[in-house]
């Protein structure tokens, strides 16, 4: 099928799709960010007082990253794709679990923490297949290299690249966020009015907006389930059978 031919389904996927994956969220009351305050590691005020202190929590959320693998949601929305389906991806989160397994159209909102990137120039990234950024590292303009990741206070950068995608939605999935991160969260209202919108998460009954159908599953379950339906029809619909589970 030619791509422009079939129905477009874009993902937004938050941070619970990668907490199944053992990464843990900055609300988790343990791991990582349990012995860090945001306001000391993540945003442009601790970068300026201590960055040292900031690369290191990132180095080893890095290293947390590349110990997870990809979970069955990841691997059922790489399968979709890889089947002929129209798939864009939009995540907050900064993991790479959705490449890893296979989906080639990412968008990522909050910045890639595989990467580095220039402190004085936006546009200049850096891959880390292996290791993190120490002090001294420095971009080709001579600038300290920091975390390719959007701290808190700082803006957007895709976001409009993002809205974009969701105004091309045939069916809008979202899976594991809370929507109440903005802007991110505001993603929906730029979907099309006619553009069915489905919401995965353990407790979606609870934060499900009106107009948005909830399946009150793990990303692990709830998504690979719907992801079957669709590829045994052929196309993207609600299947009663999924939404009654």
């Amino acid at each position: 099928m030619a791509e422009h031919r079939v129905p477009h389904l874009v993902v937004f996927t938050g941070a619970g799709i990668s907490a199944e994956s053992g990464i843990q969220t900055f609300r988790a009351s343990d791991g990582l960010w349990a012995d860090h305050a945001i306001e000391d590691v993540a945003t442009p005020d601790a970068w300026r007082r201590d960055p040292e202190r900031v690369l290191r929590f990132y180095d080893m959320r890095r290293d947390q990253v590349r110990r997870a693998n990809p979970n069955a949601a990841h691997e059922a929305l790489a399968a979709l794709e890889k089947q002929g389906f129209r798939v864009s991806i939009i995540t907050q989160n900064i993991d790479d679990l959705h490449e890893r397994a296979g989906s080639r159209h990412v968008l990522h909102l909050h910045g890639e923490i595989v990467k580095a990137r220039s402190s004085v120039d936006p546009r200049m990234h850096y891959p880390l297949p292996c290791g993190g950024i120490a002090l001294g590292d420095l971009c080709d303009k001579g600038s300290q290299l920091r975390p390719d990741v959007v701290w808190f206070g700082e803006s957007v950068p895709h976001f409009g690249a993002a809205c974009e995608i969701a105004g091309q939605a045939d069916l809008l999935l979202v899976v594991g966020t809370s929507l109440a991160v903005m802007p991110a969260a505001s993603l929906l209202e730029h979907a099309p009015l006619d553009a069915p919108c489905v919401l995965v998460d353990p407790e979606a009954n609870a934060l499900v907006p009106p107009g948005v159908t909830a399946i009150s599953q793990p990303a692990g379950k709830g998504v690979p389930a719907l992801v079957r339906h669709w590829q045994s029809e052929g196309r993207l619909w609600l299947p009663e059978a999924v939404l009654e589970e």
